[in-house]
């Protein structure tokens, strides 16, 4: 909304500032910390007396691992992520471009998502399903939008097929048609290896700030065409406003970590993990940083390998990898403080930004 008073500049030249995307990114941060702070405990208190709490799910051998940290866990209010959803949304109303085709369609994917999350929420707070949507249904609605967000990508947007590799100059893979099932793969895979993460206080909301930080200065650099040539990385025209979005979810997860943090007051539940974890899937598509994604994503990345490793292996042999999956509950078994492996983790993120960052020079 405030973008198009710098069309008004030539009237009042202050109104200049507007056009900036560094400025506008500040403030959008600034935005979601804030609504997330001052709204945060009213929130809280509304989805406790809502009985919006968390009823962690017991059977299958997880009472016998987890049974303790699990039973902690209960009472504590969950769906948080509409705080988190809600206030990147009207900071993205606010502040972005909406002309701009790449923040509809990453508009698009997190409001998606967050119903999709939120319906799963909701059925296990509410009794009609203690384990939710089931996951075949789930991943049929990831699907569906996947298949309209990776066919606007090939057909309408500016965006190339190539799979672009870091590391190297001016070396990709050109997918064609099959893009779009790149597309899908990185969608559905991003917001689910989010939601897997999301086990622990502040563990997935930490990271996600990471990713989200580290992607923003992605976008700015791909959507500017001096920055981007020099790198030698592909320029995409319009892709640096969604630097905007990437800060909206930076502030958001400060904001929410205010809360998550150990001993957490709220749990963002899926209605906040699916939207987080396919916003950014699909930002990484947008700036053509697919491949990136899974170095900068390396824990998200390895919590989701965690769990198919232990399932196949279970299937095949009938034996199990690890104690326990995700991989943070493997931890936990082999009793790591909850604290300790959330900030280990932490670190990694932070490894695995600076990393990425990196393969900007090294090519």
């Amino acid at each position: 909304m405030f973008y198009f008073l710098s069309q008004f500049r030539y009237e009042f030249f202050p109104l200049n500032i507007f056009k900036y995307i560094t400025f506008r990114a500040g403030l959008a941060a600034v935005t979601t910390f804030l609504i997330c702070i001052v709204f945060g405990p009213w929130f809280i208190r509304k989805l406790a007396q809502w009985n919006f709490s968390e009823r962690p799910v017991m059977g299958g051998g997880r009472e016998a691992v987890l049974g303790a940290e699990l039973k902690v866990k209960h009472g504590t209010p969950t769906m948080g992520g509409l705080l988190i959803i809600g206030s990147i949304l009207i900071s993205v109303l606010l502040w972005t471009d909406l002309s701009n085709p790449y923040i509809l369609l990453t508009l698009l994917t997190m409001v998606w998502l967050a119903v999709v999350g939120f319906v799963d929420d909701y059925m296990k707070v509410t009794g009609i399903n203690k384990n939710g949507m089931p996951s075949k249904t789930k991943i049929v609605w990831q699907a569906v939008l996947a298949t309209i967000v990776s066919f606007c990508v090939y057909a309408y947007l500016n965006v190339s097929t190539a799979l672009d590799l870091p590391f190297f100059k001016k070396v990709a893979i050109d997918l064609g048609p099959f893009y779009i099932l790149l597309v899908m793969v990185i969608l559905v895979g991003a917001s689910n290896a989010v939601n897997l993460t999301d086990g622990l206080d502040g563990l997935a909301i930490g990271c996600t700030l990471m990713v989200a930080l580290t992607l923003a200065i992605l976008c700015y650099i791909t959507g500017n065409k001096n920055f981007s040539d020099y790198l030698f990385i592909p320029y995409i025209p319009g892709a640096g406003e969604l630097t905007i979005f990437c800060t909206a979810i930076v502030g958001a997860s400060l904001g929410f970590l205010w809360f998550n943090a150990h001993p957490s007051e709220v749990f963002m539940g899926d209605v906040g993990a699916l939207a987080l974890g396919g916003t950014l899937g699909i930002i990484a598509v947008f700036t053509k940083k697919e491949a990136l994604l899974v170095i900068l994503g390396g824990v998200f990345v390895w919590e989701a390998l965690s769990v198919i490793m232990q399932v196949t292996s279970f299937k095949l042999t009938g034996k199990r990898i690890f104690l326990c999956s995700p991989y943070h509950h493997h931890l936990q078994k082999l009793n790591w403080k909850e604290s300790r492996i959330v900030i280990r983790f932490w670190i990694v993120g932070i490894i695995l930004a600076l990393v990425t960052l990196t393969t900007l020079k090294i090519r």
